[in-house]
């Protein structure tokens, strides 16, 4: 929960943490877990004080929150990749289910989100590669869309519910911002497979001995 003069800077900092995402995930990846530990870490202190709150009260709950939170994510290198892959594993069985018009039953995302950790860690270039590339997309969005104006887009900007940060439906009635994501995730991808990604992840072909 931010103050509402405060929306509009912490829409920047969703557009400007999603460009990085998106596009250098792979290189900066402790960066993008230290820019998303920091915001999520703001928004879950944050939402735990009450309206009647200070705005410099708010500030300085939100700042401390947000350094932890970027602290423990930037430290925990492997969490944070487990947490791609679960979350990759989470999307596929959402995904899987929708194109049926059903919701996925919640044994089959626990599943899913397993299997995702797991392939996380050792496949753990393409893993980041992918997650960061449309996780970042997704942010910078939510982040382009509150700078315009887009009311659901402003709420994640600053919530006073944690969970409405990353909003499935930025947008109401604009089916193309979905289309825009996904476009924009596969870019982010390319990019980064192509230019920025760096050397090769753990999965690699051995050298013949000699």
């Amino acid at each position: 929960m931010l103050p509402a003069a405060y929306q509009v800077p912490a829409a920047l900092i969703l557009l400007l943490g999603g460009a990085v995402s998106c596009f250098y995930g792979y290189r900066l990846f402790r960066i993008v877990l230290a820019i998303f530990g920091f915001v999520i870490g703001a928004l879950i202190w944050s939402s735990f004080l009450p309206m009647s709150s200070g705005t410099w009260t708010i500030l300085a709950v939100a700042l401390v929150g947000g350094l932890l939170g970027a602290g423990v994510l930037f430290a925990a290198y492997f969490v944070g990749v487990a947490l791609v892959g679960a979350g990759l594993g989470a999307m596929a069985a959402n995904l899987m289910f929708t194109a049926t018009g059903q919701d996925p039953h919640y044994l089959v995302v626990v599943l899913m989100t397993l299997l995702g950790a797991a392939a996380a860690m050792y496949l753990q270039r393409y893993f980041i590669i992918v997650g960061t590339a449309f996780g970042g997309a997704w942010t910078l969005i939510v982040g382009a869309a509150a700078l315009f104006g887009d009311r659901t887009a402003l709420a994640a900007a600053a919530a006073n519910d944690v969970w409405v940060a990353y909003p499935l439906n930025p947008a109401p009635g604009r089916g193309w911002v979905k289309l825009a994501w996904i476009v924009l995730g596969l870019i982010g991808a390319t990019v980064q497979l192509g230019w920025t990604g760096g050397e090769r992840g753990r999965v690699v072909r051995r050298k013949k001995k000699s």
